[in-house]
């Protein structure tokens, strides 16, 4: 009988015969590297296309290497949905997160295969010219044990029970899941709870079992759209708090690094003209009065507080601290 194929190693020798096919000929390390594998199951591999039929053969000595017949090439074209989707995914360790690493280097090598060789060369100079790193900076590891998992309910389809973390309680929650999102190096999970899209973080996911029933997915779903409604939701939901300022043309302009929410867009797209001065009068959403404080006093004399009064006195009373600390001395 006939040993089966995993479709990950048939989509792997695929991609090694392409490489050959563009290339010429290679080392067993240099393919090991390329594909993510190791340099003996490159041997594996070749001993499996060798055997199937393929013509190639290796050579020993410093100009050896694994060749393929001059002129042969396989009609083997295309990208599995799997590959599609993963060359997609660029920044570092995000396709490993999600368990497409050995997937995403057969893509990868497919599409330099199928390329021109002027497309190729200019394929691998992007890659080695532009780079995506998600994570922010001075952020900790938010740790994902379960994203594999998570990513396997998303990718077939099936409705998943969680145990997840909110605060110190444990929330038992039957969800469909919709897709998953890399945000500032978080990873968050957008699923349906009871007729409601909802998000939850990934690393707050405490259990997970993935069920037998289809998750049900709306026809007309579309993950980066539910992704902005939510994060805009979330976004009005904390903000509880409203201040009213005057800032000049520069804390306009620092204004939404201070507090960074659509709200503050908003409220300087919806800001009246400048004063004879500059100044512009904001009405600006806030999560608190304590919150506003911290945000707000980086950006000094560029921005003046008309209301809360109890918000003005608040930097007031810390600008006088910080004078007196460097009138010292």
């Amino acid at each position: 009988m006939a040993r089966r194929i995993s479709p990950v190693r048939a989509s792997r020798l695929v991609a090694l015969l392409l490489h050959l096919q563009s290339r010429g000929s290679a080392t067993a390390p240099e393919l090991a590297e390329r594909l993510g594998v190791s340099v003996r199951t490159i041997y594996r591999d070749i001993d499996a296309l060798q055997a199937a039929g393929a013509p190639l053969w290796t050579e020993t000595g410093p100009n050896g290497g694994v060749r393929l017949v001059d002129g042969w090439r396989t009609d083997l074209d295309g990208l599995t949905s799997e590959e599609a989707a993963a060359l997609f995914l660029g920044a570092p360790g995000v396709a490993d997160d999600l368990g497409l690493g050995p997937v995403l280097a057969a893509a990868q090598v497919k599409m330099l295969a199928a390329l021109s060789p002027e497309a190729a060369v200019r394929a691998s100079d992007a890659r080695a010219r532009f780079l995506l790193d998600a994570p922010a900076w001075f952020r900790r590891d938010d740790p994902t044990p379960l994203l594999g998992a998570l990513a396997v309910a998303v990718w077939s389809d099936r409705r998943v029970d969680l145990r997840y973390a909110a605060g110190e309680r444990i929330l038992e929650r039957r969800v469909d899941p919709m897709g998953l999102v890399l945000k500032a190096g978080v990873w968050y999970l957008v699923a349906r709870h009871r007729g409601a899209m909802r998000t939850y973080r990934v690393s707050r996911i405490r259990g997970l079992t993935r069920r037998d029933e289809p998750a049900a997915r709306p026809a007309d779903f579309d993950l980066a759209r539910t992704w902005a409604e939510l994060s805009a939701e979330f976004d009005r939901s904390i903000l509880h708090d409203v201040v009213r300022l005057r800032v000049n043309e520069r804390g306009a302009r620092r204004l939404p690094t201070a507090v960074p929410t659509a709200a503050t867009r908003a409220a300087l797209a919806e800001a009246g003209p400048p004063d004879g001065d500059g100044w512009r009068v904001v009405v600006l959403p806030v999560e608190s009065e304590a919150i506003a404080h911290s945000q707000l006093f980086g950006l000094g004399a560029d921005v003046e507080v008309v209301a809360p009064e109890s918000l003005r006195r608040s930097l007031a009373a810390g600008a006088a601290e910080v004078v007196a600390r460097y009138a010292t001395g």
